[in-house]
């Protein structure tokens, strides 16, 4: 475990999932364009996204059993092939039904990758250095975000919308061929039982979904990660752009420093929840307690924020994927590896069933308060628009709370009692200092 081979087999999974996410954003950077190509409005445009992140919702807990029968690298090359199909399909496009069906497809591809690399972390890394990792490609993998705010956009720009999207069905396929012949679901002679048939198929999501460490992924992944997937997914291109009147380059500026500072978040959430596995709901509530502030400030802001206010709001909302992260952990460590497919299936459902909610409902309010308009959205729609994060935010923070308190009582009652979290940290440097 922990070998150069494990390393390899994850650069190639790792891969596979920086071109989903590349394929999973390229519409947000390219909102305007899909309006003005197919002559829609708001509503329409984020149906795209909001049906796109529905299938990719809805098929967490099938992939996930699927998972758990067929392993990794059958599911990341479907994966794949699929999302290529979907954008071969939408290069073709000419009207929303079909544009609609195109991020469909992308949708489902794209719900068949990441928890399979995650399975892929789980069996070939052990020990402190799994909640590292898994960080590592929750982070690295948001690269292709970065390829979708600038090389896409340039593409878009200098080619044609045709040429664009046929280019990212190729690399669909690229990447297809790659995960077939490079990536292995679990090092040789690791024990790894397939689900046998349907009744136990069924047992295991009934276990997961009763574990409260799955609910506490689930809540955990809701509330620290729709903010910054809305954001970067869709509405925060034009919100900089037409809302807060900063130019095109300068937005995608601040896109790609969200990835960038979220890459440097990432490993050190990763090290602290290894170092502190019974206090990640610390960190939890401290990322949704910034995102909440941030968001506060701008949207109080009389007028256009500054540049610097808008840089501190893209800085916290960085630190959302990484936090969202955390939810897995819980998953891991309190399912058994095979039902792991499984539980991580209901996890992710979490923050991508908030995120098409608060797309679909930022896109309605635009429409609600600039009627008639495609693309002359004001600031105070914006800002209409984005207030309905609170509500899911509450969800979320609840939820966390609730099942905290059920797992720390089983840990009670197995006589684990839980210091302060200032007692323990204090006790945890003095011990470091005596060493």
């Amino acid at each position: 475990m922990n070998t150069r081979r494990a390393y390899a087999v994850w650069v190639v999974g790792l891969l596979a999932y920086a071109v989903a996410v590349f394929q999973r954003g390229s519409l947000g950077v390219a909102a305007v364009d899909a309006q003005e190509r197919f002559s829609a409005g708001a509503s329409a445009v984020s149906l795209f996204l909001v049906l796109q992140l529905a299938v990719y919702a809805g098929l967490q807990v099938p992939v996930g059993v699927a998972l758990d029968r067929f392993g990794s690298r059958a599911m990341v090359a479907a994966g794949a092939t699929t999302m290529a199909a979907g954008q071969l399909l939408l290069a073709v496009a000419s009207d929303v039904p079909t544009a609609v069906a195109a991020r469909v497809l992308v949708g489902a591809g794209d719900a068949m990758t990441f928890i399979s690399v995650l399975r892929v972390v789980t069996l070939w890394f052990t020990g402190p250095t799994v909640p590292v990792v898994t960080q590592l490609t929750g982070i690295l993998g948001q690269l292709g975000q970065v390829a979708a705010a600038y090389p896409l956009v340039l593409a878009l720009h200098h080619s044609s919308w045709t040429a664009t999207f046929t280019g990212a069905a190729a690399l669909g396929v690229l990447v297809a061929v790659l995960v077939v012949a490079g990536l292995r679901d679990a090092p040789p002679g690791a024990p790894v039982a397939p689900v046998a048939g349907w009744a136990e198929i069924r047992e295991n999501v009934a276990a997961a979904w009763r574990e409260s460490g799955t609910r506490i992924g689930l809540y955990t992944h809701l509330v620290t990660q729709f903010s910054g997937t809305v954001f970067a997914l869709l509405w925060g291109y034009p919100f900089l752009v037409l809302g807060q009147g900063l130019a095109p380059a300068t937005a995608a500026g601040l896109l790609t420093l969200l990835v960038v500072v979220g890459m440097a978040v990432g490993p050190l959430l990763g090290k602290l929840c290894g170092r502190w596995p019974l206090r990640r709901s610390a960190l939890v509530f401290g990322i949704a307690g910034a995102t909440v502030a941030s968001w506060t400030v701008v949207l109080l802001w009389p007028g256009r924020a500054p540049l610097w206010v808008l840089v501190v709001l893209v800085v916290v909302l960085a630190t959302n994927g990484p936090g969202s992260m955390i939810g897995f952990d819980y998953a891991r460590t309190w399912n058994p590896v095979h039902r792991l497919g499984s539980a991580t299936g209901v996890v992710n459902i979490g923050g991508f069933v908030a995120s098409l909610l608060v797309v679909l409902a930022v896109g309605a309010v635009l429409d609600a308060m600039t009627p008639g308009s495609s693309t002359a959205y004001d600031l105070g729609a914006f800002k209409a628009a984005f207030a309905v994060q609170y509500l899911f935010w509450a969800i979320g923070l609840v939820g966390v709370l609730t099942h905290r308190r059920r797992l720390r009582d089983r840990l009670a009652g197995d006589g684990v009692v839980l210091t302060p979290l200032y007692t323990a940290m204090v006790s945890r440097v003095r011990r470091g200092a005596r060493r």
